[in-house]
């Protein structure tokens, strides 16, 4: 006889407010505004009031430079607001340069369904990657806006970078911590640029891992695009550099001009999903430091293991190790298993200023961890709600504002605001 399940979709947590807005790549908040950066175009960055967590106003809205790119990444910093650019539909358009060599291997009279089966497409994709290749890709990079109106943002300045452009990244006062792919190395590394003047961004640095600047005479000792920075975030001193399935690096920026490799992680072979981000608590806890890195889960297969949450003690930069894993069961989650619904591990708030940890988590909604005792992380609340019209949750984002109040951002469902109950 089967049993029937009750999901508790909410706990301690309550909406004060919610946006139908297009979906989202990256939201941040700062001075009573929201900044969404979304996922596909024509929709580029809005600019959102948030001084009635109610109602929610969108005031400004800039498209990206053209139909192939997206700016789903946004960063503020005052009166200055950084958007990437990057290649949409960057993984699959990818396969296009694969296409002359198996044509090749197959010989004269290889037809499209065989080359599509060889690739992993459609036979009607093809042409659309044939297309995209002949086209080109030329606009990769970030670009530097004076939001001092916010309702109408002011282009300063267009860095172009390479390759697919320009992935998430870091900023603050003085420099932005670029993740982009450059001409000459596999996959995205680092590059650091002078933003002391937004109208004219000058490279200081780059850092990338061994192996990766094949024109510097390099060889990668993977495959593909599977060791590369997906970002960095600044935190005093140093740079907490997610690499992928290489785990992460904490580089030294004491001298942001040479960037030097103080502590290195990898996690075991047996961990299947690659290191989305990596920061550091803020503050000590029982005279230990410990930094918290996040799994983002792909393609979720059950009985697998899942993306974690990872709690790690960082006190000797030279033997981190972790002490604690948390996951989300796929039991606690009504959608898993449905055709589109992506489900596993994502991203947290960016900011780790006390134990508390917001973690995005696709179909499992919104997850707040306490970390009050590092070795055993305990949520305390989450938020896992379909959008109105029953659509279930693809949580990507998730900032914090000054007030405590959430802002979730949903790949399909647009924006919530929302409070925490206890």
């Amino acid at each position: 006889m089967k049993q029937e399940v009750e999901y508790q979709l909410t706990r301690n947590i309550e909406r004060l407010g919610h946006l139908p807005i297009e979906g989202g790549g990256q939201i941040v908040v700062e001075g009573g505004y929201a900044y969404i950066g979304h996922m596909k175009p024509p929709m580029g960055t809005s600019v959102i009031d948030v001084s009635n967590p109610a109602a929610p106003v969108v005031v400004a809205h800039v498209p990206p430079p053209d139909d192939w790119s997206h700016t789903h990444k946004v960063r503020v910093r005052g009166d200055i607001m950084i958007t990437n650019v990057e290649q949409d539909r960057r993984h699959f358009l990818r396969k296009a340069d694969k296409i002359a060599g198996i044509r090749k291997e197959l010989g004269d009279g290889a037809t499209d369904a065989q080359v599509a089966e060889r690739l992993g497409v459609k036979p009607s994709d093809i042409a659309d990657l044939e297309q995209a290749l002949a086209r080109g890709y030329h606009s990769g990079g970030f670009r530097v806006w004076d939001i001092s109106d916010k309702t109408a943002p002011k282009l300063m300045s267009y860095v172009k970078t390479h390759g697919f452009g320009v992935h998430r990244f870091d900023m603050d006062a003085n420099y932005a911590y670029i993740s982009t792919e450059m001409e000459g190395y596999v996959g995205n590394i680092l590059v650091v640029y002078d933003i002391s003047d937004p109208a004219n961004p000058t490279e200081v640095s780059r850092w990338h891992m061994p192996g990766q600047h094949v024109a510097g005479g390099e060889t990668p000792t993977w495959d593909g695009y599977g060791v590369r920075l997906h970002h960095a975030m600044r935190s005093g001193d140093e740079l907490w550099a997610a690499v992928w399935h290489a785990g992460y690096r904490v580089l030294d920026a004491s001298d942001i001009r040479n960037l030097t490799v103080k502590g290195s992680y990898r996690f075991p072979a047996a961990i299947p999903e690659p290191t989305h981000t990596v920061m550091p608590l803020e503050q000590p806890i029982n005279g230990r430091r410990y930094a918290v890195a996040i799994d983002e889960e792909h393609d979720h297969r059950p009985g697998r293991l899942h993306g974690f949450i990872w709690v790690i003690d960082v006190t000797d930069p030279a033997a981190m190790e972790p002490v604690a894993a948390w996951d989300l069961s796929e039991r606690s989650c009504p959608w898993v298993g449905q055709p589109g619904v992506r489900f596993g591990g994502h991203q947290f708030r960016e900011k780790l200023d006390d134990t508390l940890v917001y973690a995005t988590w696709f179909a499992g909604g919104l997850r707040v961890l306490d970390l009050a005792d590092p070795k055993l992380p305990v949520e305390v609340a989450h938020y896992m709600v379909p959008g109105p019209d029953g659509t279930p949750p693809q949580s990507n984002d998730v900032d914090v504002g000054d007030d405590g109040l959430i802002y979730l951002l949903d790949r399909t469902n647009g924006m919530e605001i929302l409070r925490m109950t206890r």
